[in-house]
């Protein structure tokens, strides 16, 4: 089975998902990288995706930088390169026999130059609704992992749970 890689085009994803908006309204523009990246970390980890997040320097000039953050790679880009020109190139590199790429964004001449590359797109608000219903399957899980060994009324506590459990030991061996 092929690698899955995301590259997400950042500033598309915050100018799309209205919780991102409101936070870039409010001139609080880190405030919506970082929860963009929080909650692209669980939809990677998740969903057993390689994600790499592409944001353009032009909006903060002279930080051309790439880390990892939350097992996502983070990209500023070049100050004379766009995040546009970053994902083409980028996206041409990485989509191979052994990795099928898929490109986040709403751009539509970003998405026929992606369709060029052989790689896949999901729109912004695709890809938004993707990780709500993985988030809320995330919660199911959790909630069910939570009640697994959980005794619904039970008039027993866990002392005498124990006693029982160990007098049904001993009934069980003396009937053998």
């Amino acid at each position: 089975m092929k690698k899955q890689l995301l590259i997400v085009d950042g500033y598309n994803m915050i100018g799309s998902w209205p919780e991102l908006v409101q936070l870039k309204n409010q001139n609080k523009l880190e405030d919506a990288r970082e929860a963009l990246l929080q909650r692209l970390s669980n939809y990677a980890k998740y969903e057993g995706l390689e994600v790499i997040v592409v944001f353009d320097a032009q909006l903060v000039p002279g930080i051309q930088q790439t880390y990892k953050r939350y097992r996502l790679t983070v990209v500023f880009t070049k100050e004379d390169e766009t995040a546009d020109s970053y994902i083409e190139r980028i996206t041409g590199e990485k989509n191979d026999l052994l990795t099928q790429v898929t490109v986040a964004t709403s751009d539509l001449a970003e998405q026929w130059l992606v369709f060029s590359k052989g790689a896949l797109r999901t729109s912004a608000n695709e890809l938004y609704k993707n990780i709500k219903k993985s988030e809320r399957t995330i919660a199911i899980h959790a909630t069910d992992i939570h009640f697994q060994d959980f005794r619904r009324n039970s008039p027993w506590n866990l002392e005498q749970l124990s006693k029982l459990s160990d007098k049904l030991e001993e009934l069980s061996k003396k009937k053998k």
